[in-house]
C-alpha cells in the first residue's frame, strides 16, 4: 500500500520527547494498514550537542536549536509539543499561524487563559491537533470506558481516584532547571494538580462525564527551594499535595488525592467507579489487568473478578502478541500515534483535541481556584468528549 508522509518535527528532547519518539518509531510496524507514516524530520532542543545525540539516537534526520526554526520549515507537517508547560501556548500558537499540525504534551498550558488562547488559534488556523492524555490508550482504561458506555456498571454513584508518587520529600531537590522545572511555578503553573491530577480529571471526565463544581485542599510541605539557575533560595509557589471532592453532571460523586509526598509510591494512579449493578477499578501498577464486580452474578459465586486484558478482542491488542502476554506504558503513546494518524484519514479529530484538553484545564483552574478561597467553585466545564 502506498504511504503518505507525515512529517513530524519534535521540541523538546526530554522524558516525553523519548516516549514520543518511540511511538512513532513503532506504528507501523504494529499498524501496517495506516495510510499515513511518521517521518523524524528534525528534534529541536537549545543544547546542540544533547540535540544531536537525540537525533541519531531516535532517527530523526536533522535537528535544530531555535523551535522558530522548526516551526517554518516548509518539510514540517506536524509539531509535537514536550517542552515545559510555560512554552506550550507560545510554540502551539506559532504553529497553528504556521498551518501546522500540533501535538502536544498534557496539560495544555499554565493557566485557563493560556489554554483557551491555544484553542482560538488552532480553531481559527483549522489544523488538526491532539493533547498527549496517553492513559486512555491503554488497554484495560479504554475496555473501561467501553462497559461504562455499555450501561451494564447502571446508574454511577461514585468515581474515586489517586495519583501518587513520592521523589520531592527531599527538601534539597531545587526547583527550576532541566530536571526539577515541576516545582517551578513559572514554568509548571501548577504542582500536583496539573502535572498527576490533570491525567486523573482527563481519564473521569472522558469515563463518567463532566465534573460540574469541586472543593479542593491543597498543600506545599516545603515552603522555600533553591532555585537551580539562580542558585539563590525562593518561595515555592506549587502545590505539593492536592485533595478535591466534586459533584459530576450525572450525579456521582468525585474523590481525588494526588501526592509526592506518599512514600514507597512511583506512580500508583488507580481509579475506581462504583454503579447501581456493577463496579470497576484499575491500577496502573498492574495496567494490563481491570477488576470487575456485579451484583447480578449468582451469591455462590459472586466476587470481584481480574480480568487480563491481552486477548485480541480487547482494545488494542490485535496488534500485539498472543493472548496472556501484556503490554507496557510506552504502548499507549504507540496507541495515540496511530489514533491520530487514522483520523487524518477519517477527519474525525483524535481526542482529545486542543478543546477537550480545556475542560480538563478548567477543572484544575477550579481546583487551585477552590484550594485558594476554601469554598466550592463551578468549573464551567460545557462539554465532554
Amino acid at each position: 500500500m502506498s504511504k503518505k508522509e507525515l512529517r513530524i518535527g519534535l521540541i523538546g528532547t526530554g522524558f516525553m520527547g523519548r516516549t514520543h519518539s518511540n511511538g512513532y518509531n513503532r506504528v507501523s510496524n504494529f499498524f501496517p494498514e495506516l495510510v499515513y507514516k511518521p517521518v523524524l524530520k528534525a528534534v529541536c532542543s537549545r543544547n546542540e550537542e544533547k540535540v544531536k545525540a537525540f537525533a541519531e539516537q531516535w532517527g530523526y534526520e536533522s535537528y535544530e536549536t531555535d523551535w522558530k526554526k522548526l516551526i517554518a520549515r516548509n518539510d514540517i507537517d506536524a509539531v509535537d509539543i514536550c517542552t515545559p508547560n510555560d512554552t506550550h501556548a507560545e510554540i502551539a500558537i506559532a504553529a497553528a499561524v504556521a498551518g501546522k499540525m500540533i501535538l502536544c504534551e498534557k496539560p495544555l498550558a499554565r493557566t485557563l487563559a493560556e489554554a483557551q488562547k491555544m484553542v482560538d488559534a488552532v480553531t481559527k488556523a483549522k489544523v488538526n491537533n491532539t493533547v498527549w492524555y496517553n492513559y486512555r490508550r491503554l488497554p484495560a482504561v479504554t475496555l473501561a470506558k467501553n462497559i461504562v458506555a455499555s450501561g451494564k456498571l447502571g446508574k454511577i454513584f461514585h468515581y474515586r481516584a489517586n495519583f501518587l508518587q513520592d521523589w520531592t520529600i527531599n527538601a534539597d531537590v531545587p526547583q527550576g532547571g532541566a530536571g526539577t522545572w515541576r516545582l517551578d511555578v513559572d514554568a509548571a503553573g501548577s504542582g500536583v494538580t496539573g502535572d498527576l491530577l490533570a491525567h486523573c480529571i482527563d481519564t473521569a471526565m472522558w469515563l463518567n462525564g463532566a465534573i460540574k463544581d469541586v472543593s479542593a485542599v491543597t498543600e506545599t510541605f516545603v515552603k522555600q527551594r533553591m532555585h537551580q539557575l539562580t542558585g539563590k533560595v525562593q518561595q515555592v509557589g506549587i502545590d505539593d499535595a492536592c485533595i478535591f471532592h466534586c459533584h459530576f453532571d450525572n450525579g456521582s460523586l468525585g474523590l481525588f488525592e494526588s501526592t509526592r509526598y506518599a512514600r514507597g509510591h512511583k506512580a500508583l494512579y488507580t481509579f475506581e467507579i462504583n454503579g447501581e449493578h456493577a463496579s470497576i477499578r484499575w491500577d496502573l501498577h498492574d495496567l494490563n489487568r481491570l477488576e470487575y464486580f456485579d451484583h447480578r452474578d449468582e451469591s455462590i459465586v459472586r466476587g470481584w473478578r481480574s480480568i487480563h486484558v491481552t486477548d485480541g478482542d480487547q482494545p488494542y491488542m490485535d496488534k500485539w502478541w498472543v493472548p496472556g502476554l501484556g503490554i507496557g506504558y510506552e504502548h499507549s503513546f504507540v496507541h495515540q500515534v496511530a489514533d491520530f494518524l487514522k483520523s487524518l484519514e477519517t477527519g474525525k479529530p483524535c481526542g482529545p483535541t486542543f478543546k477537550d484538553a480545556l475542560e480538563t484545564q478548567k477543572v484544575c483552574e477550579a481546583v487551585i481556584d477552590s484550594a485558594n478561597s476554601k469554598a466550592w467553585k463551578e468549573t464551567g466545564v460545557e462539554w465532554v468528549m
